[in-house]
């Protein structure tokens, strides 16, 4: 990512190659990133690196400036035209994605070929306002087009667009901020050891690694990483490669935002859609399948991979060992992408392609490190962080927290109570169980028509429910 950074920097005319190996050379003595170094030399200011980061896709007026083939383009704008019997210019817009002025020059060229036909004219004779449908002819050549793909959506952006974006937005120049993570983190627990530990680790962008006991809260914290990461990207709705498609948007991965509005905005290429910083999770279901590209032959096209999806954003590993696979197959899948932050993915019709990989990987998992990985696979793991037992003064804060929560008042004695049922069990105290046990006290106080209460009778039931054979 240096190298792909500080080229594009000298492509931009930002920096000189002297800055670029001042900067580099300084990295080498004190650390850190290259831009930070580069605005510490005084060789670029925090404002032209911000802006730098900025990317905002503009809209081509031209097929050319798709930087797709026309054809492609004529024959997505066709197989549309099938689907809908007639249209005009400006609701194949809102269809493809495309600026009406791509769109005119399609519809124009496929005017020509016979392939489609103006339904309906206009007095104003503007070409806009015309309604279209499709001819016999192009109803046999789009029908033929179905048969090889059934894609019908927005128009895929190139591969190497897609590179492009993905380095600008990469998530190596995220400036995580203390007061960003301290929000993301206020609704649970966190020492500030392990605060400061967790901090440093979202800045790095480098895999983490979270073990502990079950119900440690290992899920939680890295869904308050995901929710620490500030801003938004852009994202493609579908991608071409090899002529062949692959659709990266999905609404359970990607929650859209509004484009914001600045002045003289000619706004942005449609083809991509704003999405806060993807959070991706997988857990026991996960298999090396699901990090390869799902081919439909029904519809015969692409869905991109969780790793693709998770793009510029977070890949949590969920109950890590638990997966369908054993761990050994996956971190050996995953070698090459940790450490040069690329993948590689092939095509049904044998075409093999990198692809970013530019994303903060979390691993969660309670079993033992060294039973799931060897020392060279641990090695590439940067941060190993220990989600221990809480302390008996944070497992406290965090009953409190439960029932305040809950509005439920809860009693010193009755506390006290608790924990001496531990004490006697010999069961350590975990994170999960306040939520756990108040939720049973919930449940029987639902049950028996009155109103919740934090009471002996109450833990002594859920006590008896929860733990086994106790």
């Amino acid at each position: 990512m240096k190298k792909v950074l500080g080229k594009r920097l000298l492509e931009e005319g930002l920096v000189t190659g002297a800055d670029l190996q001042a900067a580099l050379d300084r990295m080498r003595t004190y650390g850190g990133r290259l831009g930070s170094n580069l605005v510490a030399l005084g060789r670029i200011t925090e404002a032209d690196l911000a802006r730098f980061f900025d990317f905002t896709p503009k809209p081509p007026r031209k097929p050319a400036e798709t930087h797709l083939d026309e054809n492609v383009l004529r024959d997505l704008v066709l197989k549309h035209a099938l689907m809908t019997k007639k249209f005009s210019i400006q609701s194949m817009v809102g269809r493809t994605k495309l600026h009406a002025n791509v769109i005119a020059e399609i519809v124009g060229a496929l005017k020509n070929d016979g392939l489609i036909e103006i339904a309906k004219g206009n007095t104003s004779f503007s070409t806009m306002l015309y309604e279209y449908n499709i001819t016999e002819v192009g109803l046999h050549m789009a029908n033929g087009l179905m048969e090889e793909c059934r894609y019908v959506g927005p128009a895929p952006v190139s591969l190497e667009d897609y590179r492009e974006a993905v380095e600008i937005q990469t998530i190596k120049s995220l400036d995580v901020t203390e007061a960003d993570i301290r929000k993301s983190f206020s609704d649970i627990v966190v020492s500030e050891t392990m605060f400061q530990r967790l901090g440093a680790a979202i800045n790095s962008g480098k895999p983490i690694f979270l073990y502990g006991p079950a119900g440690g809260g290992k899920t939680t914290i890295a869904e308050c990483i995901g929710r620490s990461l500030p801003g938004e990207i852009y994202i493609p709705y579908a991608l071409l490669v090899g002529g062949q498609i692959i659709v990266v948007y999905d609404q359970v991965s990607h929650e859209a935002v509004p484009q914001p509005k600045k002045d003289d905005d000619e706004g942005h290429d449609q083809r991509w859609i704003r999405v806060k910083r993807p959070i991706v999770m997988a857990g026991g279901e996960m298999t090396l399948k699901t990090l390869d590209l799902e081919f439909n032959p029904n519809s015969k096209y692409y869905e991109a991979p969780l790793q693709v999806k998770a793009g510029n954003g977070i890949f949590v590993v969920d109950d890590f060992g638990r997966q369908l696979i054993d761990p050994q197959s996956l971190l050996n899948r995953w070698i090459v992408p940790l450490d040069r932050r690329v993948d590689f993915l092939s095509l049904h019709t044998g075409m093999k392609f990198e692809i970013p990989f530019d994303q903060l990987v979390i691993f969660a998992t309670n079993l033992e490190p060294e039973k799931l990985a060897d020392e060279a696979f641990l090695r590439r793991l940067r941060y190993k962080i220990k989600i221990n037992y809480p302390t008996p003064r944070e497992y406290r804060q965090i009953f409190e927290a439960v029932c305040d929560a809950n509005r439920l008042p809860l009693d010193e004695e009755v506390f006290d109570y608790l924990i001496r049922k531990y004490d006697d069990a010999g069961i350590k105290p975990i994170g999960c169980h306040p939520r756990d046990l108040v939720d049973h006290m919930i449940d029987e106080a639902y049950f028996k028509r009155k109103p919740p209460a934090i009471t002996r009778a109450a833990i002594d039931f859920a006590w008896m429910n929860y733990f086994v054979d106790l």
